[in-house]
């Protein structure tokens, strides 16, 4: 409709006509929804152009195409030139209308969502509050555009740790337009489902997933099952799935979701890459590394090619490449990714925004790995630094850096350091989330390891079963964290000496983490390893090497002949043949494992 259109006021009125350079900013708007940026770039400044022309560089037509320009720059990840888009747009309006019209309030609105990308919070909430202060005047409390804003404050809340403040800002967004609108209105169902985040974020995935489902169920009604909001809430459900360790009912969702996006956008839109990535993330927590790479390579190559190597996007991706190639033990490759990430973060959002110290911190977490102990310190304090300045010393961001300060500090025998971490650690989630939310849960777990590495055996199991029955009743008994638990009681009851329950726990969690993992996982590998050793402990020497061997070859198939846990066990199987007598096996394991050391 918009080429007919076009091609018939080109014909009637010219090329430079205004309501020509309408339509084609109305195709720019057009390309934008479809992900084609050049294209929705070209009409957006050929639009621009001819209203500037016609018009001047000050017409508020001229002036809502610079907005448009704006929002274009912003998807794109060109964060200047959308502020000096919105800020030329902002300048003009207030001359043309005034600081309060509703139109000027609009671009004040987008510069808020813009700070919010780059990272400037407070610049983001002196934005929203003008625009909802602005809002209030011209339109009342209740007016959709100032629910909007309302609704974005509790964004900004959220992405700050204020759950509070986000939950009442959503709440009244949500109440304001059930009674405008109706409560299956498309707008309510957005909120709703913001909710539904904010629930997941604070770990009450029970309210998280009624927020959902009534949004699903809504907009399925409102839009059908294929509509490109509706499959934005069934990814949701499938991130939410995912963290409930509901692993199939995950992949379920982000199916359903990438191939109704495939079919809505096609398959190199940015919308489907999401989910392809989400896919890889999904994968690689299953343990499904190949599909996990195949997953992240397809999304990359996808992103590059509709936004650029050094859009955000893109280097989020090439940031869970890292990741996963830290899982498969590749670690230069590793380092590779994470430095490519932080030196584009830093390029376009600045060496201090969230986003910029998020790698930075798993940078921690690699040198870590590697052994290189003083420069993860590193990274992780410039992580925390930054933390503190950008949310605060409570943020549950800032936190996460503390308990892996914690880790580090364990490993490096700082232990009362570690236990000062982990308690700053623990005490700030409590206070932020509660003590049963599953974040505060980990850092309990950890508790719990450092106390059995200081031989205060009966404060670690207080610590163990606290985070076990907190799993249990957040997550259910089958859940890989529970497990993970389950593992570390099996852990400490070996080192009491109670052999038996040791072996219960043990295979406890090897039961649970076939089912939910598959035999293969590497973490199943962990947990058969450690029945080795229980059972090289009891002398049931068979038994031991049965397993040793079994957990050989799934972590030769995982990670290869030389990974480190490869060779750790090749080490475990030497100690057992030398205690069977078996010196030249002994021999020959031990030899392997120098060589690949």
């Amino acid at each position: 409709m918009y080429l007919r259109a076009l091609q018939g006021y080109e014909k009637a009125w010219g090329p430079d006509h205004t309501s020509t350079l309408d339509t084609v900013n109305n195709l720019g708007n057009l390309y934008k929804n479809q992900g084609k940026l050049q294209e929705a770039e070209d009409m957006y400044l050929r639009a621009l152009q001819g209203k500037e022309k016609a018009w001047g560089p000050d017409h508020t037509s001229t002036l809502s195409t610079v907005n448009n320009l704006g929002n274009l720059y912003a998807n794109q990840g060109k964060l200047k030139e959308a502020e000096d888009m919105y800020l030329r747009a902002l300048q003009g309006k207030e001359k043309a209308w005034g600081p309060d019209h509703t139109s000027t309030l609009d671009t004040v609105h987008n510069l808020g969502n813009l700070y919010a990308d780059q990272g400037k919070l407070q610049e983001t909430e002196d934005m929203y509050l003008r625009a909802l202060q602005g809002y209030e005047k011209a339109w009342g409390p209740d007016h959709t555009s100032t629910l909007d804003t309302v609704n974005n404050l509790g964004n900004l809340y959220k992405n700050q740790g204020k759950l509070q403040e986000a939950e009442d800002m959503y709440l009244r967004a949500l109440q304001g337009k059930e009674k405008a609108w109706g409560p299956d209105h498309t707008s309510t169902l957005d909120t709703v489902n913001n909710l539904g985040n904010l629930y997941a974020d604070q770990g009450k995935l029970q309210e998280a997933e009624d927020m959902y489902l009534r949004a699903l169920q809504g907009k399925e009604k409102a839009w059908g099952p294929d509509h490109t909001s509706t499959l934005s809430t069934v990814n949701n459900l499938g991130n939410l799935y995912k963290n409930q360790g509901k692993l199939q009912e995950a992949e379920d969702m982000y199916l359903r979701a990438l191939q109704g996006k495939e079919k809505a956008w096609g398959p190199d839109h940015t919308s489907t890459l999401d989910t392809v990535n989400n896919l890889g993330n999904l994968y690689a927590d299953q343990g499904k590394l190949q599909e996990a790479g195949d997953m992240y390579l397809r999304a990359l190559q996808g992103y590059e090619k509709a936004w650029g190597p050094d859009h955000t996007s893109t280097l989020d991706t090439v940031n869970n490449l890292g990741l996963l190639y830290a899982d498969q033990g590749k670690l230069q490759e590793t380092e590779d990714m994470y430095l490519r990430a932080l030196q584009g973060k830093e390029k376009a959002w600045g060496p201090d925004h969230t986003s910029t110290l998020d790698t930075v911190n798993n940078l921690g977490l690699l040198y870590a790995d590697q052994g290189k102990l003083q420069e993860a310190e590193d990274m992780y304090l410039r992580a925390l630094q930054g933390n503190e300045k950008a949310w605060g010393p409570d943020h549950t961001s800032t936190l996460d850096t503390v308990n892996n300060l914690g880790n580090l500090y364990k490993n490096q025998g700082k232990l009362q350091e570690a236990e000062d971490m982990y308690l700053r650690a623990l005490q700030g989630y409590e206070k932020a989330w509660g003590p049963d939310h599953t974040s505060t849960l980990s850092t309990v777990n950890n508790l719990g390891n450092l106390y059995a590495d200081q031989g205060k055996l009966q404060e670690a199991e207080d610590m163990y079963l606290r985070a076990l029955q907190g799993y249990e009743k957040a997550w259910g008994p089958d859940h890989t964290s529970t497990l993970s638990t389950v593992n570390n009681l099996g852990n400490l009851y070996k080192n009491q000496g109670k052999l038996q329950e040791a072996e219960d726990m043990y295979l406890r969690a090897l039961q649970g983490k076939e089912k939910a993992w598959g035999p293969d996982h590497t973490s199943t590998l962990s947990t058969v390893n450690n029945l080795g050793n229980l059972y090289a402990d009891q002398g049931k020497l068979q038994e031991a090497e049965d397993m040793y061997l079994r957990a050989l070859q799934g972590y030769e198939k995982a990670w290869g002949p030389d990974h480190t846990s490869t060779l750790s066990m090749v080490n475990n199987l030497g100690l057992l043949y030398a205690d069977q007598g078996k010196l030249q096996e002994a021999e020959d394991m031990y030899l392997r494992a120098l060589q690949g050391n």
